[in-house]
């Protein structure tokens, strides 16, 4: 099982709210109101760690092991969020998230390959990583700049989690494992041709609520990550970047191929594809004898 290490090895480095956060170098003169408003929707993303969790228990019933790592990363995920709303609650009270807010976000994900949603999750984790990295730099006051910094090393550690039990699902299932890494990466590392930011909380995820069915969607300000990632904290063409060159490094150590470009690994996912799909044919039967 690989639950056991991975949970001494985050309990080894978790931060304390308390103790770890900088709180009494906050400086009110340094922190915007825009600032101040992104802090708050971002809380409200991170709670949807709580029907992401759902979705996981849910679809991955027959893996005990990696279940139980939900623990943890749930843990940490919620706890983001609420490092932030302490954040608010301190300095901008006002700001602070209701419940209602909170709970819009929880929402049922339509089942899906659990395979790809590891994958998509593992590339959510680094861009995320990215993400909070160039947001410490955008903002100006010391305290938040601590804390997205401190967030950023979270997740991190959490992508090289997902790491783990990708490698123990390439021994299980083979090509269909590679096939579904290479599909969901191609996609995640294809920001830079679609209109919105690929992050698993900008994907509709389920039918029945469309359009409403993203977890950005249900935020009190649904066009705010295009924002914030544009004109605030503009994560450009060099963070994409960086994103892309991280997926590319991990799928090129995971199938110990190496991939220079999302072309070549599209290239890679036809051919894993195509192997599957011959694998799959029946064969041929024999001419019956005369």
């Amino acid at each position: 099982m690989i639950y056991p290490e991975l949970f001494k090895q985050l309990e080894a480095v978790r931060w304390n709210m308390e103790r770890d956060i900088p709180w009494s170098s906050f400086d009110a003169s340094k922190l915007s109101e825009e600032q101040a408003q992104t802090v708050k929707m971002n809380a409200i993303t991170e709670w949807a760690a709580l029907p992401a969790t759902e979705m996981f228990l849910r679809d991955n019933r027959d893996d005990s092991d990696f279940s139980a790592f939900m623990s943890v990363w749930f843990f940490e995920e919620q706890k983001h969020s609420l490092v932030l709303m302490e954040y608010l609650r301190r300095f901008r009270p006002d700001l602070v998230p209701t419940e209602a807010e909170l709970h819009e976000v929880r929402f049922e994900f339509d089942p899906a390959p659990a395979l790809e949603t590891l994958m998509l999750h593992f590339c959510g984790e680094i861009r995320l990583n990215h993400w909070y990295r160039r947001a410490a730099e955008w903002h100006t006051e010391p305290v938040i700049q601590a804390i997205y910094e401190t967030l950023a090393r979270d997740e991190a550690r959490h992508g090289g989690a997902y790491l783990r039990y990708m490698r123990r699902a390439l021994q299980k299932f083979g090509d269909e494992a590679k096939a579904a890494f290479a599909k969901v990466g191609v996609l995640m590392a294809s920001a830079r041709r679609t209109a919105q930011a690929l992050h698993p909380t900008n994907l509709h995820v389920n039918r029945s609520l469309f359009p409403r069915d993203t977890v950005q969607s249900r935020l009190p300000d649904p066009s705010w990550l295009e924002q914030w990632l544009d004109k605030q904290i503009q994560f450009d063409a060099v963070w994409e970047g960086k994103v892309v060159e991280r997926i590319l490094h991990n799928m090129s150590l995971l199938m110990e191929r190496s991939f220079a470009s999302v072309q070549e690994l599209n290239r890679y996912r036809k051919e894993v594809t195509q192997a599957l799909a011959a694998a799959a044919k029946p064969p041929l039967a024999a001419p019956a004898a005369p």
